[in-house]
């Protein structure tokens, strides 16, 4: 029987994608993401069959969350066995994209997905690195300060993850809308009051 291998994501908006690849340089051998690679989990599943996929598919059917306001915010790197692995950026504020993290992993429990155990760190990945990438520090440095305007997730996506020459490549399998409510123009313009100028 046929495998799949599924995540739950969300898409940032084209204009934050540009962002992310125009800093997407500086550190040799790296492997940067394209722009249809560029995604921030919410929750990773892994392979499950057909009929599991489906059931996945439709418990997430039942997910009721809010539109979450959010920004690009710095860079950051993921270690393996003292050795950099993975550049990726920030997204902040954490705790709605948490919360929604959470709701995720309460509609997976209902078909039998054991809950995430790991720390939910809201990130878009940039870069894979192998022993051969490097060094980091240059772009680390340089990309501190990295920052969008606010923007918006307004749904969360089931991806299938199809592993091909030259990295694995997404495709959604179903898209999920979030709930939209006052509560978000009032935290983009809190956001919009705070944020640093993204850089051109």
């Amino acid at each position: 029987m046929s495998t799949h291998r599924l995540f739950v994501a969300l898409r940032p908006p084209r204009a934050v994608r540009a962002l992310l690849t125009g800093a997407m340089h500086g550190i040799a051998a790296a492997r940067w993401q394209s722009d249809e690679q560029l995604h921030l989990t919410l929750r990773f599943v892994g392979e499950v069959d057909r009929h599991r996929a489906e059931d996945i598919a439709a418990a997430l059917g039942t997910l009721h969350g809010h539109v979450v306001a959010a920004r690009i915010a710095g860079v950051g790197l993921f270690e393996r066995q003292g050795r950099p692995h993975m550049i990726w950026a920030g997204i902040e504020p954490a705790e709605p994209l948490a919360a929604l993290h959470r709701k995720v992993d309460q509609c997976l429990a209902r078909v039998g997905i054991a809950p995430e155990t790991r720390a939910f760190v809201p990130h878009i990945t940039l870069a894979r690195l192998n022993r051969a990438a490097g060094p980091v520090a240059p772009f680390l440095a340089l990309n501190g300060d990295l920052a969008s305007p606010p923007f918006v997730f307004d749904h969360v996506i089931l991806y299938e993850s199809e592993l091909a020459h030259g990295g694995s490549r997404y495709h959604p399998v179903a898209r999920y809308v979030l709930d939209a409510n006052s509560d978000t123009n009032a935290e983009a313009t809190a956001l919009t009051s705070s944020h640093v100028a993204a850089k051109p």
